[in-house]
């Protein structure tokens, strides 16, 4: 028995492209680190879809999905369809790390260095993580 494709479903096509032309300057800001295999080699897609949801950033090798808030994100009913956004995307297996837009424009060295320490402790987190640094002793605030 095969699995139903969740991944970049045709009907999303058209949303996935207008996104990707209609960036917001975080996004704009965080994809010139991470395009062409520039953080360990790895390879990040832009605005990939999944089920009904488009994910910011994704990284097939490593199944990780980096999703950059801006000032709408900061409510409580965004925050519960997040939740549950998060709950779908962590169901396939992928890991979802969430970053506010300060953090790309104020420390986007924190980014990098979660995706390098992620990259070596995949299994060490999972679910909704926001605005964290992850670093060699575990989780700190930035």
């Amino acid at each position: 028995m095969s699995k139903e494709r969740v991944f970049t479903l045709a009907d999303a096509k058209i949303k996935r492209n207008s996104l990707r032309n209609n960036s917001t300057a975080a996004e704009s800001t965080l994809w010139k680190v991470l395009k062409n295999k520039q953080i360990e080699g790895l390879r990040f897609r832009r605005q990939h879809s999944i089920g009904p949801y488009i994910m910011d950033f994704y990284c097939p090798e490593i199944k990780l999905c980096i999703e950059l808030d801006g000032e709408p994100h900061d409510n409580s009913e965004q925050y519960n369809a997040d939740m549950e956004r998060t709950k779908y995307i962590n169901e396939e297996g992928i890991t979802v790390v969430r970053f506010s837009n300060n953090v790309v424009f104020n420390n986007i060295e924190v980014i990098t260095e979660s995706i390098k320490w992620f990259r070596e402790n995949p299994q060490q987190i999972k679910g909704y993580v926001k605005d964290m640094y992850i670093g060699d002793c575990g989780i700190s605030a930035p």
